[in-house]
C-alpha cells in the first residue's frame, strides 16, 4: 500500500517495495513521507499508532509550526522532533518572490547537510516501529529527504523520480493549497510553480548529487554519517 488512505490526509506514502540495486527491494511499513499532520482526527490517529508507528519527524520552520499544535507532541508512545530543514523550501517563501525549483532543491544540499545529518541519524536511531517524515504539503523538504533515503538504499533514479512524482496525484492536498494561495492574493502561475511535482526538479537534484557531491554515499559521509550510522539508516528502510 503506498498511499496510506486516512480518511483526513492525502499524502501519506509508504517508501517500501523499490527494487533495490543490490537485490532485493525496500520494506514496507518502515518509513514514511507525508503531508502536515494537524488534520488527523483521533480515529486516524490511533490507526497509526497501532500500526507501531514510533517516530514523527517535523521537518517544518516555527512560521508553521506555530499555526496549529502537532498531535504527536507529548504522545504517550509516539516520539515527536521537530528538526527544521530548510525554510526556502517551505511554501510560505516560495509564494513571497519569483524561484526556482531546481536551485532551491540544490541550495539545500549545499547548505543543509548539518540538517540532513540529524534528520537521518534520527531515523537510524529510532526504536523500532514506523518513522514518518513530513513537512506541509510533503512535496520538497519531504521529497529531497525521501529521495536521499532512496539513493541510499540503492533504489534507482528512476524510480525516485517517480515516487517524488506521486505528489500530482493528491489531487485534494494541491487543490486545499492553491486555494488557499489564490485567495492570499498570489499570482495563479506562480502558484502553479510551486504546487508542482513534475521529473525536471528531482532529476537535476540526483544529477547534482552525483556531480557536485560524488553521490550519496560520499555526501552522507561528507555531512558527518559514519559507516555504521549509514548502515543503520539503510537497514531501517531494508533489512
Amino acid at each position: 500500500m503506498r498511499h496510506w488512505t486516512l480518511p483526513d490526509t492525502h499524502n501519506i506514502r509508504d517508501l517500501g517495495g523499490y527494487n533495490r540495486q543490490a537485490g532485493g527491494t525496500t520494506q514496507w511499513r518502515r518509513i514514511l513521507r507525508g503531508e502536515a499532520l494537524h488534520p488527523l482526527t483521533s480515529d486516524s490517529l490511533a490507526t497509526l499508532v497501532a500500526d507501531d508507528l514510533s517516530l514523527v519527524i517535523d521537518l517544518r520552520g516555527p512560521h508553521e509550526t506555530a499555526v496549529t499544535i502537532h498531535p504527536f507532541i507529548g504522545h504517550e508512545t509516539v516520539s515527536y522532533r521537530n528538526i527544521v530543514l530548510f525554510d526556502a523550501l517551505a511554501p510560505i517563501a516560495m509564494v513571497r518572490q519569483p524561484f526556482d525549483m531546481v536551485e532551491r532543491y540544490c541550495s539545500a544540499l549545499d547548505h543543509c547537510g548539518a540538517q540532513f545529518a540529524t534528520v537521518f541519524r534520527a531515523i537510524g536511531q529510532a526504536r523500532p516501529g514506523m518513522v514518518l517524515f513530513h513537512c506541509t504539503a510533503g512535496k520538497d523538504r519531504t521529497g529531497v529527504v525521501a529521495a536521499m533515503l532512496l539513493a541510499t538504499a540503492g533504489v534507482s533514479h528512476a524510480d525516485i523520480v517517480a515516487d517524488y512524482a506521486l505528489t500530482a496525484s493528491a489531487e485534494g492536498l494541491i487543490a486545499q493549497l492553491r486555494a488557499r494561495s489564490l485567495a492570499a492574493g498570489i499570482d495563479a502561475g506562480h502558484v502553479d510553480r510551486m504546487l508542482a511535482s513534475d521529473a525536471v526538479p528531482m532529476e537535476a537534484f540526483l544529477a547534482f548529487l552525483d556531480a557536485a557531491h560524488g553521490g550519496i554515499a560520499a555526501y552522507l559521509q561528507r555531512i558527518g554519517l559514519t559507516p555504521a550510522e549509514i548502515e543503520a539508516l539503510t537497514d531501517r528502510l531494508c533489512a
